[in-house]
């Protein structure tokens, strides 16, 4: 069995989850902290930075999303949101606040794992990448692979380390329409086991849009492959 070394940090209101998955991850040598609020929460993660945050909605003091959008001003640092709040605006609001992942409760552990170990591998993958060969200038935009910049119009934006990868994946696949569930494969590392996870990549593709293009309501970049998925326009 393998045994990682990352850091998680699991921030939930329910003693039972934070005793289930803290024993697990532990087992698999993750170091693992808890937290039952956003506010001590906050403190762990200033601290111990850790590699992947799992998060509840419902939190004391201040909730999951606020706790979201506090660690997406400081970091890029994974997030998987845990939550038994399942409707679609839930989930839209989660990912536009920062979220990577989310998953429902009641959740499979083993599920769990793979999401993690998933998200893990890419954000390593990503740091260990050789340099890339192209550079790109396409209108306003530049994009830098090698040190993960974007420019518009002469503006340094503000990419998570996801927006990028799928940014990136798109590019390197211009012209060309992907499937939302061969980007979901190739930038979150796992094929969807129901057809309501494929809308991380609607959300995310949403996010990109709102930080590249001139006017994201007629993007110019990515577009949209009606049945099938998104591409980005041949350059």
């Amino acid at each position: 069995m393998e045994n990682y070394n990352e850091k998680i940090l699991i921030i939930d209101n329910d003693p039972i989850v934070r005793q289930v998955l803290s024993a697990r991850f532990s087992s698999l040598g993750y170091t693992v902290l808890v937290s039952s609020t956003g506010k001590t929460a906050l403190g762990f993660f200033e601290r111990e930075s850790p590699d992947l945050v799992i998060l509840d909605i419902a939190l004391s003091k201040f909730d999951g999303y606020e706790m979201c959008r506090k660690i997406r001003e400081e970091a890029k640092t994974p997030i998987i949101i845990l939550t038994a709040l399942g409707n679609l605006s839930n989930r839209l609001l989660g990912f536009n606040v920062g979220a990577d992942d989310y998953i429902l409760k009641p959740f499979s552990p083993k599920e769990l794992e793979v999401r993690i170990r998933s998200i893990l591998n890419r954000t390593k993958k990503g740091a260990l990448q050789k340099k890339e060969l192209y550079f790109l200038s396409i209108g306003g935009l530049v994009i830098d692979p090698n040190k993960k910049y974007v420019f518009k119009n002469g503006v340094k934006i503000k990419l998570t380390t996801f927006e990028f990868s799928l940014l990136d994946l798109l590019i390197k696949n211009a012209g060309k329409s992907l499937s939302r569930k061969s980007i979901l494969d190739n930038v979150w590392g796992y094929t969807p086991e129901r057809q309501v996870d494929t809308r991380v990549v609607d959300v995310h593709i949403s996010r990109l849009r709102a930080k590249i293009e001139e006017d994201s309501s007629n993007p110019d970049l990515i577009l949209t492959s009606r049945g099938i998925g998104y591409k980005f326009q041949k350059y």
